[in-house]
């Protein structure tokens, strides 16, 4: 991110950095159990899991972000309800 030594001192960047790094893991857990488990609701809760982060993310950040970071799961989400 080119970011300084104060810059990543800074309790705000911290946590930005801490916020990403469960966001991800999380991610990561649920592609993992999807697979494991070849479970359609895994993957279901996967979606809804990237979606309310980014309902989350437009009211705090950026109205864009709900499309921008759930646009694709939406659709997925869609798509596994319409064709399962």
């Amino acid at each position: 991110f080119k970011l300084s030594s104060n810059d990543l001192q800074n309790p705000i960047v911290q946590t930005l950095f801490k916020n990403q790094g469960i966001y991800n893991g999380l991610i990561t857990l649920l592609i993992l159990v999807a697979l494991l488990y070849q479970s359609t609701v895994a993957l279901e809760w996967l979606m809804i899991y990237i979606i309310a982060v980014a309902i989350y993310g437009s009211f705090t950040s950026n109205p864009k972000i709900i499309f921008l970071q759930g646009g694709l799961p939406i659709l997925t989400l869609l798509s596994i309800w319409v064709f399962n």
